[in-house]
C-alpha cells in the first residue's frame, strides 16, 4: 500500500485523504438518520390522539422522548397551540429551518469529493505521463517499450484511485440527498397535518377570553428540497 501512494506521488495523497473525508461523512450521517429513525406512523397516531384527549404536557414529553425532525417540529406546533393556525404554521416552518440544515450537514462537502476525486486522478495521469515521457526522452529509450510500460501504469494508477474514491462517494452522495428530500417532504404533511388538527380542536384549547387576534396572513411557506433555495 505505502509503495503504490509512493508511486503514485502528491496527487495519491490528496486522493487517499479525500477517501478518509468521505468516509467520515458517509458513516456521520448514517449514525444520524439511524439515530432519528422512528416508527413514525405510529407516532403520529400516538400524538393525535394524545391531543384529542388535550393531554397537551403528555403529547410534548412524547415529542421530547423521541427526537427527530417530525417530533421536533409537532413539540413547536403543541407549544403554540394557542395561537391562530396561520401563526402555528408560520412558527413551525421557522422552526423547520433550523432542522433542514441539520439534515443536509456536510452533504456538500460530500459532493464536493465526488467532483474532484476523479478530476485529480485524471491530473495525476497527466502530469505522471508528462513525466514519463520527459525521462524517455532524455535517456533516449525510445526503443525500451518495458520503461515507457512502467511509467504509464505508474501515471494510471491515480485514475484508478480518483474512480475508486468517487464511485461509491457518488452512490452514497445520491442516497442520502434522497432521503433528506423525502425527509423534508414528510415534514410538510405532517405541519399541514398538525395544523388541522389543531384548528379542528381550538375551540376546546382555546381559553376563555384568549386573545386569539393573529398578525396579517403571511406568505405561503413550504419546506425546500435539497437543492432548492431556502424555505419558500
Amino acid at each position: 500500500m505505502l509503495d503504490i501512494m509512493q508511486r503514485g506521488g502528491i496527487i495519491m495523497w490528496i486522493i487517499l485523504f479525500l477517501s478518509i473525508v468521505a468516509a467520515i461523512i458517509i458513516i456521520e450521517r448514517l449514525l444520524y438518520f439511524r439515530k432519528i429513525r422512528i416508527d413514525e406512523e405510529k407516532m403520529i397516531n400516538r400524538l393525535k390522539s394524545t391531543l384529542r384527549k388535550q393531554h397537551f404536557d403528555e403529547a410534548i414529553s412524547i415529542c421530547e422522548n423521541n427526537p427527530s425532525p417530525i417530533t421536533n417540529l409537532m413539540r413547536v406546533g403543541i407549544e403554540n397551540r394557542h395561537h391562530a393556525p396561520d401563526t402555528i404554521k408560520e412558527t413551525i416552518l421557522d422552526a423547520a429551518n433550523l432542522e433542514i440544515p441539520q439534515m443536509e450537514k456536510h452533504l456538500p462537502a460530500l459532493g464536493t469529493v465526488t467532483h474532484i476525486a476523479p478530476l485529480l486522478g485524471l491530473l495525476g495521469t497527466v502530469t505522471g505521463n508528462i513525466s514519463a515521457f520527459g525521462v524517455l526522452g532524455k535517456l533516449g529509450s525510445v526503443g525500451d517499450p518495458a520503461l515507457l510500460a512502467k511509467g504509464i501504469s505508474e501515471a494510471l494508477l491515480t485514475t484508478a484511485a480518483g474512480l475508486i474514491v468517487a464511485i461509491p462517494a457518488i452512490i452514497f452522495y445520491n442516497y442520502l440527498v434522497n432521503k433528506v428530500n423525502h425527509m423534508i417532504i414528510r415534514l410538510e404533511n405532517r405541519v399541514n397535518e398538525l395544523v388541522l388538527l389543531l384548528e379542528t380542536h381550538r375551540e376546546e384549547i382555546i381559553k376563555p377570553g384568549e386573545d386569539i387576534s393573529s398578525p396579517s396572513q403571511p406568505p405561503d411557506g413550504g419546506m425546500r428540497p435539497l437543492d432548492g433555495g431556502g424555505l419558500i
